[in-house]
Parts: C-alpha cells; sequence; structure tokens
C-alpha cells in the first residue's frame, strides 16, 4: 500500500510530484476517492441536450452517469443503473429516448427519473421507492456539472463569479458544431500540468501560438494579484464595452478562475488566417478583439470563450496512466456550416494543438515511468500556473486524505 501521508509531507515545493503520484494505482484510486467523486466536475455544454430525452452517458472512474432532458426542459442526471437488478439503461454514449428503459426486463423510467412501469412485481411493489438515484446537478449559463458526492461542495460561490462573465456569451443560444475525444497515455495531473503553462508552446504549437499569447501572465495565474499595464488595459476597455475581464480566482487552494486575455496583434480568433471562426458572433461580446474568456475549474475543465465561438474542454481520468480529454466547439444557434463557418477552419487549430498535446503528455509519462525520474524544478516565470495547480492538488489531498499533514506543517 502506497504510503501517501509520507509522500504528501515529503513534496518538495516549486518541483514537480513524485513518481508514484503519476503512476500507482493506489494513488490514482485515491485521487477518484478525495476529488473526482466528491467535488463539481463539468459535464457538457447545456446546447449538447436541445431536445426531450437527449442524453448523454459520462463515465467518472467507477460511476456511469446519464444526463437527460426532461419534458419540462430540465436537464438531470441520474446514476446509469437499472434499480431492480442494476443493468445499464443507456448503453450508447448518447442519443435520443421517449422514456428511460432497461434493456434486461423492461423496467421504464420517465425522463425525471420516476419509475412509472415494471412488470409482475406482486401487490406490495411500491414504484416510488425505485425510483432512479439522482446526481446532483447545476447548469451554469449553459454548462452543465455534475457532482456525485451525498453532500456535495458549495457551487454558488463559483457560480457568483463566473456568471457574470459568461452570460455575455449566450451560451443557451449555442449549438454543438463538432466535439472531439482522444485518450492521452497520462496521467490526468500531467494533462493539466501541461495546460497550466505555455512554456513549451513556441516549440510545440505552431498554429496556436499564431493567435495565442506566450506572455507568461496570460497563461499564468497571477497568485500575487499583480498585472501588468498592458492587460489591466485589456481588462478595463473589455470592462467598458459590458465583457467583464478582470483576473478572479476563488474557491478552495484557488480551485477557480477567470481572466479575459488578449489574442496576439490581428488575432480575432483561434484560426489560421486570425479572422473570427464564425460570420454569425455567440453572445453579446462587443469588441471583436476582447480575446479569450479563460476559465478553469479544477479536476474537470478548462475552457476558451470568444466574440465568435466557444470551447469546452473536459478532464476525465481513466486509469493511473490514461485520461480522456474531450473538446466541443460552441458556435450560434442560427450559424450555418458552409456559410457562417467552415468546419475544418473552426477546428483544425485546436485539432492540432490536442494531438501537439497528446504527443507531449505521453512522452512526459513515458519518462517518469522510469525510476531514474526524480522531480525537478518548475520555471518561476513560465510555471506558475503549473505551481498552482500542483498546490492545489497537494491541498486537497491532505485536506481529504490525509488532515494530519496538514496539522504537521
Amino acid at each position: 500500500m502506497t504510503d501517501l501521508p509520507r509522500l504528501l509531507a515529503a513534496h518538495r515545493p516549486g518541483h514537480s510530484l513524485a513518481r508514484p503520484f503519476y503512476t500507482d494505482p493506489d494513488l490514482y484510486e485515491a485521487d477518484l476517492q478525495a476529488i473526482f467523486y466528491r467535488d463539481w466536475l463539468f459535464a457538457i455544454p447545456a446546447a449538447q441536450l436541445t431536445k426531450t430525452g437527449a442524453y448523454a452517458r459520462m463515465q467518472v472512474g467507477a460511476y456511469n452517469v446519464v444526463i437527460v432532458r426532461g419534458a419540462d426542459g430540465e436537464i438531470r442526471a441520474f446514476h446509469n443503473s437499472c434499480r431492480h437488478r442494476g443493468s445499464v439503461l443507456c448503453k450508447a454514449d448518447g442519443g435520443q429516448v421517449a422514456k428511460l428503459v432497461c434493456p434486461y426486463h423492461q423496467w421504464t423510467y420517465d425522463l425525471d427519473g420516476r419509475l412509472i412501469w415494471a412488470r409482475d412485481m406482486g401487490p406490495d411493489f411500491d414504484p416510488a421507492q425505485h425510483n432512479l438515484r439522482p446526481v446532483a446537478l447545476r447548469d451554469l449559463a449553459g454548462l452543465i456539472y455534475i457532482c456525485l458526492a451525498e453532500d456535495p461542495p458549495d457551487f454558488d460561490a463559483f457560480a457568483a463569479m463566473a456568471l457574470p462573465y459568461l452570460q455575455v456569451h449566450d451560451l443557451h443560444r449555442a449549438r454543438v458544431a463538432h466535439s472531439s475525444t482522444i485518450v492521452e497515455k497520462g496521467n490526468w495531473k500531467l494533462v493539466w500540468e501541461n495546460n497550466r503553462e505555455c512554456y513549451h508552446c513556441a516549440g510545440t504549437h505552431p498554429a496556436l501560438c499564431r493567435s495565442f499569447p506566450l506572455d507568461p501572465a496570460v497563461a499564468g495565474v497571477s497568485a500575487d494579484g499583480s498585472v501588468p499595464p498592458q492587460l489591466q488595459a485589456h481588462f478595463d476597455r473589455c470592462e467598458a464595452a459590458g465583457a467583464p475581464a478582470a483576473f478572479r480566482m476563488g474557491g478552495f487552494a484557488g480551485q477557480y478562475r477567470l481572466a479575459r486575455m488578449p489574442l496576439q496583434d490581428k488575432a480575432l480568433s483561434y484560426t489560421m488566417d486570425l479572422a473570427p471562426a464564425s460570420r454569425r458572433p455567440l453572445g453579446r461580446v462587443a469588441l471583436p478583439d476582447a480575446g479569450t474568456l479563460l476559465k478553469f475549474h479544477y479536476p474537470s475543465t478548462w475552457n476558451h470563450f470568444l466574440p465568435d465561438i466557444s470551447l469546452t474542454f473536459r478532464v476525465m481520468p481513466i486509469s493511473p496512466t490514461e485520461t480522456e480529454v474531450t473538446t466541443t466547439w460552441l458556435v450560434d444557434r442560427d450559424a450555418v456550416e458552409g456559410v457562417d463557418y467552415d468546419l475544418n477552419r473552426l477546428t483544425e487549430v485546436w485539432l492540432a494543438t490536442n494531438d501537439e498535446d497528446r504527443e507531449i503528455v505521453e512522452a512526459n509519462q513515458l519518462g517518469i515511468n522510469s525510476p531514474a525520474y526524480t522531480p525537478g524544478p518548475y520555471s518561476p516565470v513560465m510555471e506558475d500556473g503549473v505551481v498552482q495547480f500542483v498546490d492545489w492538488y497537494l491541498a486537497s489531498m491532505r485536506r481529504r486524505v490525509a488532515p494530519q499533514t496538514v496539522a504537521a506543517e
């Protein structure tokens, strides 16, 4: 059994994690139990479920969840397990159904989770005692979050901070233009560490670097509250135009952050020609050069919201050394493919970037797999965002798994 308290206590600040954090099955299970089974997780954009009975299936460790839009328009989540003998109800990753019907014995549930039909169960059977088990769900301005915990942590503080930033993007008017899921053969923390810095970008992401700036203040976290003058000028200009922009961080140990960051000079979106990816804007951001609202919420999502399109990214661990990353491109619901946007032009930058990041993460994992690996120092200039993520992770694990290590510090 891995000695997690010892590893947590032995971590050297400003350095990468010890090898077991990226490789050990016991530590992977600890991550699931302490973080993914207890925190709010980004699931899908609400725009993925536009019609009554539309559903999406989501795997979180051992848990299988189905998210479905009801006849009343509400989106709900349930454990994807029949209350009879446990069979999954929905086997496909997504689709549309009139009711939720168990394929085993045809127990039938309404879209709100109520059991409405079960054959030959006897006169004493009470259907109301066998409704689907709900999963906590919140719709944040068109972004669906779920929490597997019986007693979910507070969501309201995050929602209050994020809502003003998100409202101007009108995500409830969005339509899914494209979705891509890849599996990166690396621990989920390596996926996040790679995302939280652009130290690697110049040598790795030629398409992205046409539009995304290499300024460490953009990719970083500004943990001390300082804002460079050029960023403050951008924030002020966006906010004067009605688009909240200022850097804000909140939650336990900085679990979430929002900031509307500028793109490279002349870049209006993530496209090779730097022009908007869609002629029809998504939302009400009046400045075409407002850049991108960068939002992260550990452990499951980072996002980019631009005047023309929005992108959501979902991170989900599937083994100690494998992570699923799902990217969704959102456009205005009235945008017409081939008229307002070209699908290849819309997606090519981030499809390439995701694949480049996959190669980076997989090479990183291969190196860490070696017993010769020892934790190295992060750059205080270029990797302060990585330090912040690792500090959040360690603080979360110490609080929930090994509280004695907190008391000892």
